[in-house]
């Protein structure tokens, strides 16, 4: 009993005498990931950052219907050796959802939106990684800004008309022919539910018992709120126009050849293994890598993609 006593002092003068002449006994580690507000056009785009910001930058655009919650594990497990910044697009995860009347919810518009969020936070120079949506948005930004890429990580974002699957969007790739009621219905009914929220990220995975249902949980919780029907709805009659820009975007790839890695989850229904394939055309140095699983491909296997990552920029020597 005196012995524990004796322990539980010393554990007590150790950790709470914690300030003598202005120093701590105890070392204070900056917490892995950081949470913040930036104000962008009147909007607060909320953003989930890592890393110490004099270090080789990684900008992580996440995709639909997900949030910076999907990088979490990246963010986490590259901190010692990159600054990291997942930012939310206007209308997702915790920034600003304008109505559509006072924002247009555009991939033009979001990409601008993004752009201006890099421009204030100062980076001038970043790797990208994309995802889904974040592909639209990253090659806006790397079309814009070609010399300040650094290097691109494409986790099934898609460049190429054949990386579309007619089966997954169905529903879709009629909706771009005539936009009808019904359609949509079939769409809100099928997509923004909450079996598909979890069918998005449980499809195609080796194991859908080791998926955290908190993802579709926080996605549901926010494409349920008044009036994100419109928005995304809209957003999906828009992508249409990203694969007009589909040449400008593969154009780009062949003239800067910015070093590529490709980790493509091959049981995605959206997109195919042949979009993956389609950077081989155009990209001279690229890592090439098929994953067994799904559409969230970070969901199971987030280990071997940021290892992917690491060996990937150490061995290109990003700074």
């Amino acid at each position: 009993m005196n012995y524990l006593r004796k322990n539980s002092l010393m554990l007590f003068f150790t950790t709470t005498l914690a300030v003598i002449g202005g120093t701590s006994f105890a070392t204070q580690k900056e917490p892995t990931i950081r949470f913040g507000v930036e104000k962008v056009d009147g909007l607060d785009i909320f953003f989930r950052e890592a890393g110490n910001p004099s270090k080789p930058a990684i900008v992580l655009l996440h995709g639909f219907p997900s949030s910076s919650h999907m990088y979490r594990e990246v963010l986490r497990e590259l901190s010692d050796s990159y600054y990291l910044i997942a930012p939310d697009y206007p209308g997702f995860g915790d920034s600003s959802f304008p109505s559509p009347e006072s924002f247009t919810y555009s991939f033009d518009n979001i990409a601008k939106v993004m752009d201006k969020f890099l421009e204030q936070r100062g980076l001038k120079h970043y790797s990208l990684m994309i995802q889904d949506y974040g592909a639209p948005i990253g090659f806006r930004i790397a079309t814009a800004h070609p010399k300040r890429v650094q290097a691109i990580i494409t986790q099934n974002g898609n460049a190429y008309k054949e990386g579309i699957s007619p089966e997954g969007w169905g529903p879709v790739l009629e909706y771009w022919k005539k936009k009808t009621p019904d359609l949509e219905k079939t769409i809100i009914e099928n997509v923004f539910s909450y079996e598909g929220m979890k069918w998005q990220y449980t499809h195609g995975t080796r194991n859908p018992r080791s998926i955290s249902p908190d993802n579709w949980n926080l996605d549901y919780a926010k494409i349920s709120r008044k009036g994100q029907d419109r928005v995304q709805l809209g957003l999906f009659y828009d992508y249409q126009n990203n694969l007009k820009l589909y040449p400008l975007w593969q154009e780009y790839l062949r003239e800067y050849q910015p070093p590529v890695l490709v980790v493509w989850g091959k049981n995605d229904a959206f997109f195919p293994v042949v979009g993956a394939e389609g950077y081989k055309r155009d990209v001279k140095d690229i890592d090439f890598n098929i994953l067994d699983t799904g559409h969230f491909a970070l969901e199971e296997d987030h280990k071997v993609i940021t290892n992917k990552i690491r060996n990937f920029l150490r061995s290109r020597d990003i700074k």
